[in-house]
């Protein structure tokens, strides 16, 4: 009997690419190993994806951590992370420049640029990420599926670090990390208004938008979507807009965006989420000419995934990564300091 209580799919987690089963064996299964079990009971699950997943310490039994040949019994509770299954989709392997910030045998370490879709999926079925991977690196695990060596994603318009799994067990490894909540995730944004609080917790959870199905909204009940949690701290004032850091605690689509909107803070120049028209400011044409000229500058949210960090799959160090703000934002947030500071000189309150 298959109980997945916590299968993930596209729609709901945008940057956690494992799904998590619950299995609970009948009263009359006779005694068979682990392995055989889920792979009679996982459509498209190989058997080897299942004993890396054992190997990775991904296979518990009863709250337990098994090997691959430990033998289920009557009324056993498997739980198993594993990365997705395949998908229908030709992989194209394309010539792509990738900013690698580090690479070693088991993970790489990249920089994405603003942009660029992750893999492929509906109305993006080359030119991603994915693609780029696959002409660069031959041998990714799970080759045969869409997201060869993914864990986690960024949407198309956010830039920043990703880490990239080169083997099985890798893979199995990381997964287990961001399911766990143990990896860190550290982001700037620049969102619209003065930001109350200097710093502060975001709990809400997030399900599919009533009025638009392509956006995400913040409910009270948990029946009507995922439990979410996201820190921030703001780190400069700019008066009509403040730069903050913000700390995944959940991966959630548009975490950040959905719940900066929800505080009162879109993101600026966030399409979906309202944050690409003035929002705050005055009404002057001088300023609505520099907001636009802002616009212009960072032609997308203005998010970026700074700093990640994680225990190496292989050696158990302990790794930590940051990347600097790609030119769009940096220059953003260089006009809105350069206003802040001449506001009162040019006569505004």
């Amino acid at each position: 009997m298959i109980e997945e209580e916590d299968k993930l799919s596209d729609e709901q987690d945008n940057e956690e690419l494992f799904e998590h089963h619950r299995l609970v064996a009948d009263k009359g299964q006779a005694p068979l190993r682990v392995d055989k079990f889920l792979h009679n009971l996982l459509p498209n699950t190989s058997r080897n994806k299942i004993q890396q997943a054992a190997s990775a310490g991904n296979i518990h039994v009863n709250g337990n951590v098994i090997k691959s040949n430990y033998k289920v019994k009557a009324m056993d509770v498997v739980q198993v992370v594993l990365s997705y299954p395949p998908r229908e989709v030709e992989l194209i392997p394309q010539n792509m420049d990738l900013d690698i910030l580090y690479e070693d045998d088991q993970v790489i370490v990249l920089n994405k640029t603003a942009g660029v879709v992750v893999h492929p999926g509906y109305g993006n079925y080359d030119g991603t990420l994915v693609n780029g991977l696959i002409y660069h690196f031959k041998n990714l695990p799970g080759k045969d599926e869409t997201r060869p060596g993914l864990v986690h994603r960024l949407d198309k318009d956010t830039s920043g670090i990703m880490v990239i799994a080169k083997d099985e067990m890798s893979l199995a490894h990381l997964a287990k990390q961001f399911f766990d909540r143990t990896t860190s995730r550290r982001y700037r944004a620049l969102v619209w208004g003065d930001v109350k609080e200097d710093e502060g917790t975001i709990i809400g959870h997030i399900g599919r938008s009533k009025k638009n199905r392509k956006v995400f909204s913040v409910y009270e009940d948990e029946s009507e979507g995922k439990h979410a949690v996201t820190h921030y701290k703001v780190l400069q004032r700019f008066g009509y807009t403040t730069l903050v850091e913000c700390r995944l605690e959940t991966g959630r689509t548009h975490q950040i965006r959905v719940h900066m909107k929800h505080l009162g803070h879109p993101l600026f120049n966030d399409k979906e989420y309202g944050g690409s028209s003035i929002l705050k400011g005055t009404t002057f044409t001088k300023y609505k000419q520099f907001v636009d000229n802002c616009f212009a500058t960072c032609p997308r949210q203005a998010l970026h995934a700074k700093t990640l960090g994680f225990t190496h799959p292989k050696t158990s160090e302990e790794m930590s990564f940051n990347s600097e703000l790609p030119e769009d934002m940096a220059a953003l947030i260089g006009k809105w300091e350069n206003y802040a500071k001449h506001k009162l000189a040019d006569g505004e309150e």
